[in-house]
């Protein structure tokens, strides 16, 4: 079995050295810049339960280089993978599978959904279509990310916590692929189990990117300190029932409720969110993905979302001012 990391940085490092050390599948890292330099020269090392790994894996800044794959990963974050999608054509052939791996609305969100938004496309996580274009809604199988990894230096990935990647077909079939691809993970001491409405698990995350990572941007506060704050922590409610309303519309089904989520996200503790991270490293930040997507959604079912589109207002105005937005 063949399968590319496509963006190996933090968590698609993590991902590529626990495959390479089951010697599960052969592993291909897409990556660029230093990262890729370090990978090159030292290999791709891993930070883990006190231990460091170091695996040497196949790794380019060219798909042309690797060929066809049975499984490309797409592990960038949302806002850059529509940009390449045309850089992924080399690695699929006729029946690869690509896996987003990634938070926020997935750009295929509406492929096989039914009722009548099926096949819609989302201009805020697809301009121009252009991963519907290049790679096809049929390829998809959706994944949840669960785990927490930095990049603490090039080459070197330091995991925080978590490992399950959840695993889900669009139109909710266990296929032979999802599920190959789950043991293929399980090897590698990866938790991927296979769902039958992945949308459910995707709004559960999406819960929290939508709420805590804008607020986050704005306050600088860590999660810990956003929620043991009564006016913050009011603040996030007010979103999380905002969307909770949005993905109900779409016939999503919450299994847990607002205050059990803002609890599980306040047991992680002081951790500065990914959009806090990228913001205060400069880096382009996610809103569109995690925030303009369910005010785009909310706009399509008529749900009113006035809290999540005044934050969706303040943290674009926060990021165009660091440079980190362009929209």
């Amino acid at each position: 079995m063949k399968i590319c990391i496509f963006g190996a940085g933090a968590i698609g490092g993590y991902m590529a050295v626990q495959l390479a050390l089951a010697e599960a599948a052969e592993i291909t890292c897409i990556a660029r810049g230093p990262h890729l330099a370090a990978m090159r020269a030292n290999g791709l090392k891993l930070r883990i339960g006190g231990e460091e790994k170091t695996v040497q894996i196949n790794c380019t800044d060219d798909p042309k280089e690797a060929g066809p794959q049975d499984y490309v990963v797409v592990t960038l974050k949302a806002h850059s993978a529509a940009a390449v999608a045309d850089q992924m054509t080399p690695l699929l052939a006729a029946d690869t599978a690509v896996v987003t791996a990634q938070n926020g609305v997935p750009w295929w969100y509406f492929y096989e959904h039914g009722g009548p938004h099926d096949g819609k496309r989302l201009a805020t996580v697809d301009p121009d279509d252009r991963q519907w274009q290049y790679i096809g809604p049929e390829r998809v199988i959706g994944c949840v990310v669960y785990p927490a990894a930095t990049i603490v230096e090039p080459g070197v990935i330091e995991h925080e916590y978590g490992n399950r990647f959840t695993l889900g077909e669009p139109n909710g079939e266990k296929t032979e692929r999802v599920q190959a691809l789950s043991a293929v993970l399980a090897q590698a001491e990866l938790r991927a189990p296979v769902r039958p409405r992945i949308r459910d698990d995707i709004w559960v995350k999406l819960w929290g990117n939508v709420s805590l990572n804008p607020v986050s941007a704005l306050t600088g506060a860590t999660l810990a300190q956003m929620i043991d704050d009564d006016e913050v922590r009011g603040v996030i409610h007010a979103i999380m029932v905002e969307a909770q309303a949005v993905g109900e519309a779409l016939g999503v089904r919450f299994a847990v409720d607002v205050d059990k989520r803002i609890a599980g996200a306040r047991e992680v503790g002081e951790h500065k969110t990914s959009m806090l991270q990228d913001l205060e490293l400069g880096r382009p930040m996610e809103i569109d993905a995690l925030v303009s997507s369910v005010q785009e959604l909310a706009r399509l079912t008529g749900v009113a979302t006035p809290t999540i589109d005044r934050v969706l207002a303040m943290v674009k105005m926060r990021a165009r001012l660091a440079g980190c937005y362009k929209g």
